[in-house]
């Protein structure tokens, strides 16, 4: 056997070893709830957590508003979901036109991320030249006000995690983890499913043990379960005349997902904390007792 050949072989291996983990159990057909009014509807089951365990099916919903879910959509999530708790994670004005429906037996808990106080501020401090050109009953001219106001940032997920109303809500959502009925189902979201419920879904893997790759992963699967409508947003803005940094920014504002932004809250979460897991216990107000008992309640071999 010669030696290039045992190089070779070998280097078959690892390839076979890597792809075996992480980012290889993210897709988007076995994350899908099946949801046909709902945009990026998926769960988090299936991941590898800590130990080996695979974190459990059915458990962990996260999707896009629920203003539009058809009732075969609601009839999908109490009769195969078992759906108990609903996260809203939006504003109150971002609820008002579109509220969720209402759902037999099941709990709706408004956690809005950011705070609604200085969101209001931040509106009030605006003058006539800000708001020039702008229709604020159109969803567009709303997320541009949003990218000029500086919501929308690539430091976005960081307000989100550093703010006192951020700390609050994420830390209640962990509460309602630990008192979810066995065989029940927890459904979180905001209006496009893919930030504020970004960061929820990054925060509830970490505390399982599941990997950072395999945590960016699930959070690019955004771009795959949007890219019909990316491609038609992105479509639309051209031809309105958009291009470069502004119809990249405008893109991460609708319904699109950038990497950056997800890195760039990791890397402010393991600077300032050593570890995600260390901002949960430290902010959260969960202990290292209840993060073991996360881990027994939904973690299975």
């Amino acid at each position: 056997m010669t030696k290039n050949f045992v190089m070779l072989l070998l280097l078959f291996v690892l390839c076979l070893s890597f792809s075996a983990c992480g980012s290889s159990e993210v897709h988007s057909q076995t994350q899908s709830i099946g949801l046909t009014g709902v945009n990026n509807a998926r769960e988090l089951g299936g991941y590898s957590g800590l130990d080996g365990k695979t974190v459990k099916h059915g458990v962990f919903l996260r999707t896009a508003a629920l203003a539009k879910a058809t009732s075969q959509d609601l009839a999908r999530l109490q009769d195969v979901y078992h759906l108990a708790v609903v996260i809203d994670l939006r504003l109150t004005m971002e609820i008002q036109p579109a509220p969720d429906p209402e759902i037999p037996g099941v709990k709706n808990l408004h956690l809005s991320i950011m705070d609604e106080e200085l969101n209001a501020k931040r509106l009030q401090s605006l003058d006539s030249k800000d708001l020039e050109g702008l229709d604020l009953s159109n969803k567009l001219d709303l997320l541009k006000l949003a990218v000029k106001t500086g919501v929308v940032t690539d430091h976005m997920y960081i307000d989100f995690l550093s703010g006192a109303q951020g700390k609050k809500s994420y830390g209640i959502m962990f509460q309602e983890l630990l008192a979810l009925p066995e065989g029940r189902s927890l459904l979180f979201h905001c209006t496009q499913g893919k930030d504020r419920t970004g960061c929820a879904a990054m925060l509830i893997l970490s505390a399982l043990g599941v990997d950072e790759n395999t945590i960016m992963d699930d959070f690019l699967l955004t771009n795959t379960f949007n890219a019909e409508l990316i491609e038609s947003e992105r479509n639309m803005l051209i031809q309105q005349g958009y291009s470069g940094e502004e119809l990249n920014t405008l893109m991460k504002a609708m319904d699109e997902v950038d990497p950056q932004y997800m890195i760039n809250v990791l890397d402010w979460l393991k600077a300032n904390y050593g570890s995600v897991t260390g901002y949960i216990t430290q902010e959260l107000g969960v202990t290292d007792e209840q993060l073991e008992e996360l881990r027994a309640k939904y973690l299975e071999n």
